[in-house]
């Protein structure tokens, strides 16, 4: 059995981690398989995926970004003809190819000659041209579709061509949630964890920290840890953005770290207060596993993940008063929401532990292999290969 696995990332941030937590699952469901993983480049992700791949390969994407679709459009689009020849290549020798996001465009369009072997797993919401574009890529490609979040699929629609699957991200998680301390006499470890972009909401945070009163801001700590992908002008861009507010003395900007551990130890609560819409929200469940209660824009798929005011908080998206306002009752009512930390880890155990995504997505590629092999010339090339000596 051959299976490929394709992503369009190299780092550690949300989306890559789920990548290596589903290739993980395929190899836990089919031990036997070759299970190639297909990547653009080399980059932090490949240590964690090569346990579980049987070999790691690097080749050009034709990845829709954002920040990418002038060159795309133009000088690039030279570049897509081969590129779809190769994953079309890959997907007629494998019996099951799973590709990671709706932006990987090559083995979409390829998907739509093979669609039997294609599973595409969708973790973003677009919004405006690109979600037209992804849209149409999708109902193109007539491939199994997993979507990471009930809003995920609301965002695409859910195609009549196509069969659709919710399966919530998994995630790793400590053992058992790390000790609370916080009482309320020391100043409040606030954490945000992600990449520095328009969508995460940083400079949100730093103007509600910036308006509370100079006592609240003596009572608070506060860590943006993360990057910008490949530009180091919005890094920079932030940091004196924190200097310019005068909370230097109050806010650290950290660079990204492939393991967080040690920031979610840190922290007291965590924020994610995302300006437009999340398509789950990896950060809030590690939160809740580490026992820190996440305080999160009311928006996307964010709304799944955290229970307002049972394991975290919501607040609306781009209210920096709102915020301010809510990181004030936090510092001043402890004792409120110290049940948050219990509620937040059972919620996370029962729906977003890495077990239970595993399941899913491995019932789901045993499905689809059943419909691969079932065909006449893949069943029997099947019954071939069982009698050679």
């Amino acid at each position: 059995m051959r299976i490929a696995c394709v992503h369009q990332g190299y780092e550690l941030y949300g989306s890559d981690r789920s990548f290596a937590e589903s290739v993980a699952a395929l190899r836990a469901a089919f031990p036997s398989a070759d299970i190639e993983v297909v990547l653009p480049r080399s980059g932090p992700i490949v240590h964690i995926l090569e346990a579980h791949a049987s070999r790691i390969v690097f080749e050009p994407l034709w990845v829709l970004r954002r920040q990418a679709i002038a060159r795309l459009a133009t000088v690039e689009m030279a570049r897509l003809p081969v590129a779809v020849f190769r994953a079309w290549r890959r997907l007629r020798h494998c019996d099951l190819v799973y590709v990671n996001t709706s932006i990987v465009a090559d083995y979409a369009l390829a998907a739509r000659f093979l669609p039997h072997k294609a599973v595409l797993h969708i973790h973003e919401i677009p919004e405006g041209a690109m979600r037209r574009i992804l849209v149409g890529l999708m109902r193109w490609s007539r491939a199994d579709l997993i979507f990471n979040s009930r809003a995920t699929r609301a965002a695409f629609g859910d195609p009549k061509t196509a069969r659709t699957h919710v399966v919530y991200n998994g995630v790793a998680g400590p053992a058992a949630v790390e000790p609370t301390t916080y009482d309320g006499k020391r100043p409040l470890r606030v954490l945000l964890l992600g990449r520095i972009n328009r969508i995460k909401g940083q400079e949100i945070l730093l103007e509600a920290i910036a308006s509370m009163p100079a006592e609240l801001q003596s009572r608070i700590e506060m860590r943006l840890v993360g990057g910008a992908f490949e530009s180091t002008e919005r890094e920079r861009a932030l940091a004196e953005l924190v200097e310019t507010m005068g909370l230097t003395g109050r806010v650290s900007v950290l660079p990204f770290v492939s393991d967080p551990s040690d920031h979610y130890r840190w922290a007291d609560i965590v924020t994610v207060p995302s300006r437009r819409p999340e398509s789950l929200g990896r950060v809030a469940i590690e939160a809740m596993a580490y026992g820190r209660p996440p305080l999160v824009s009311a928006i996307g798929g964010l709304v799944e993940v955290v229970s307002d005011g049972e394991t975290g908080w919501h607040v609306p998206p781009g209210d920096a008063a709102a915020l301010a306002a809510k990181l004030q009752e936090i510092i001043l009512a402890p004792e409120a929401w110290r049940g948050f930390v219990a509620a937040g880890r059972a919620r996370y155990e029962a729906i977003f532990s890495e077990p239970v995504a595993a399941a899913a997505i491995a019932a789901i590629a045993a499905d689809k292999l059943k419909t691969t092999m079932a065909r006449p010339g893949r069943a029997r090339a099947a019954r071939e290969a069982e009698t050679r000596p």
